[in-house]
């Protein structure tokens, strides 16, 4: 297992083949990730706690719209859906990520880190 310190907080991958991998994202309360999409990458969320706010578009072109979800919740992620991941709640919040192997496929829109 390791751990990645990011802005917003941190993510613990706890399981990486060529085919998968499994992480922890913890949320800082009041944080927020980039308003992003992937291109390759395939992704599916659980809540393990709080309550996280998913901000969320089909594709590219589409206007996002936003989604409350809270403990036990699951959340899917198809390549290019715009999607961003908040703590805006006034929790901090710990996710489960199930993704494909594709941890560098990541386009940002807005990023409130400036990366």
């Amino acid at each position: 297992m390791r751990k990645v310190n990011k802005p917003w907080g941190y993510e613990e991958i706890w399981a990486e083949t060529p085919d998968y991998v499994g992480k922890i994202l913890h949320i800082n309360k009041g944080h927020k990730l980039s308003l992003q999409y992937h291109e390759v990458k395939e992704e599916t969320l659980r809540v393990l706690s709080g309550t996280l706010e998913v901000i969320y578009a089909k594709t590219v072109d589409n206007r996002t719209i936003s989604v409350i979800l809270q403990e036990g919740d699951v959340f899917h992620v198809k390549p290019y859906m715009v999607h961003r991941f908040c703590a805006t709640q006034g929790t901090d919040v710990d996710v489960i990520e199930v993704s494909t192997n594709h941890l560098d496929d990541v386009v940002r829109i807005e990023d409130d880190y400036i990366r």
